[in-house]
């Protein structure tokens, strides 16, 4: 508990003490980027550029690539080999059909626009396009200083110096900590790491006395949470100051070391630790003891569930983007296929385990939206970073494909009730209007009024497109 005096405030945590002195750090960080520069690059935006009708964002990303024919672009019609166990249903759509076992997302289709056309070759499992639009094969999937920026980035770039929140938060844990192998995609890239998304902890958990059996993998259970959000009991907010002014001298005596051309956000980068740090807005939407019950089982009691309500209310608090991802977790908790790469008995698992869980909170996120009023300022995208195989394996399972597969939006700026593209009988190639991830990105960019030929500076000082060739899809924005 943080003890306060001379104020009657309380002052919570947003960012950890330690995080808050390693701040200074950040100063060496983004090469030849200048305050300027930024802003004049901010500034070179398309005559023709429209407003926005989203405010925030809520990515749902089901890591491992989500199986298109077996839940948005079914193929009744196909051999079996290819169509699989599933049957399509009608939605609340006319016209649209998707998987029997997705029957409360099939209520909200006229909420919603499927794209069932997009298609990369930048490799399989790479999430570099589905974030960024960078559609380039590259020699591993680890990230690098020099990958174009994601768009949660991108918006909190943009965002200045106003509030006392992060634009960008990314939840349970970094992409990829669940295989103890951190993969490219989410973060600023050349933008420079002062703009990566504030990330969360977690620990995930089966239930007590439950093992995972071939097709049907454990529940993971668990919240996101804020690293190191204990505080000493004895802290005071003047032992805080305190410490910051001391960090501030620590920093003077670098910037005295650094040539004139240092970086002029690294201000922003101390004031914005700083700020997290005392910030009790961060605190309380992390916090769900105080949530109604019923809120929680509507979300679902799992890590997906948590953290998806948890990002909810935190685009209520102004967070302009969240990423909220389905990740796999073989290296940490012993809880079999958790996540979308299902080589093996894809039919089990998605039936028993995936589709009903994705079901519960995605329809819970839209229904809590729509109840407070909001959904048609927030867009929410359910992606993934690649499809599967339309033939089935020797497993009952599926492998990986990205040469057509889908993405679902729903919410602020989308026609609902429409459909985009279309796959050929066995949905393995596109048969009409290819979309990239590229496009993809654009159409995101295009719902908050960021326009998709925005350029920013490069590690060089290039300019670069934030969505590089990339169109909006205009046949599903309202």
């Amino acid at each position: 508990m943080l003890t306060l005096l001379g104020s009657p405030r309380r002052v919570c945590d947003g960012l950890t003490r330690r995080e808050t002195l390693k701040a200074g750090a950040l100063s060496l960080l983004g090469g030849g980027f200048t305050l300027p520069t930024l802003l004049a690059a901010e500034s070179r935006k398309a005559a023709d550029a429209r407003p926005g009708k989203a405010k925030n964002v809520i990515l749902l990303y089901l890591l491992g690539g989500a199986a298109t024919q077996d839940m948005w672009d079914l193929k009744p019609d196909a051999p079996a080999e290819i169509r699989g166990e599933f049957k399509p249903v009608d939605t609340s759509a006319p016209g649209v059909r998707i998987c029997e076992h997705l029957p409360r997302t099939a209520k909200w289709m006229h909420r919603a626009a499927v794209v069932r056309s997009v298609t990369h070759k930048a490799g399989c499992h790479n999430c570099l396009p589905s974030y960024t639009g960078f559609e380039q094969p590259m020699p591993d999937q680890h990230p690098r200083d020099t990958d174009p920026p994601s768009m949660g980035a991108v918006c909190e770039y943009l965002r200045g110096d106003r509030g006392d929140l992060p634009d960008y938060v990314y939840m349970p844990c970094w992409l990829g900590w669940g295989q103890a192998f951190r993969r490219a995609g989410p973060y600023a890239g050349f933008l420079g790491q002062r703009y990566n998304p504030l990330t969360t902890e977690c620990k995930p958990h089966a239930d007590p006395g439950t093992a995972p059996l071939p097709g049907k993998p454990a529940v993971v259970r668990g919240m996101p949470l804020l690293p190191n959000t204990a505080f000493d009991a004895d802290l005071t907010l003047d032992r805080l100051n305190t410490r910051r002014t001391l960090l501030q001298q620590f920093d003077d005596r670098v910037r005295a070391a650094e040539s004139s051309t240092a970086p002029a956000s690294y201000d922003r980068v101390q004031r914005r630790a700083f700020d997290l740090l005392t910030s009790s807005r961060l605190r309380a939407a992390f916090d769900l003891s105080k949530e109604d019950p019923r809120r929680l089982d509507r979300f679902g009691r799992t890590l997906f569930g948590h953290s998806t309500l948890i990002g909810r209310k935190l685009i209520e608090e102004g967070v302009r983007f969240v990423n909220v991802t389905w990740d796999l977790f073989w290296d940490r908790v012993q809880v079999d296929y958790d996540a979308w790469d299902t080589h093996t008995n894809n039919f089990a698992i998605l039936k028993t385990n995936k589709l009903p869980h994705f079901d519960q909170t995605f329809t819970a996120l839209l229904e809590d939206l729509d109840r407070d009023g909001v959904l048609d300022e927030t867009l929410v995208v359910v992606m993934s970073e690649m499809g599967r195989t339309p033939r089935i394996n020797g497993n009952a399972g599926r492998d990986h494909w990205t040469y057509c597969y889908s993405a679902v939006f729903a919410g602020a700026g989308i026609r609902g009730g429409t459909v985009y593209g279309a796959s050929d009988a066995q949905a393995a190639f596109v048969k009409d209007r290819p979309v990239s991830t590229t496009d993809i990105c654009a159409t995101i960019y295009r719902c908050l009024g960021i326009d998709p030929d925005l350029m920013v500076p490069d590690r060089t000082g290039r300019p670069v497109a934030v969505a590089p060739g990339g169109r909006p899809i205009e046949d599903i924005l309202a």
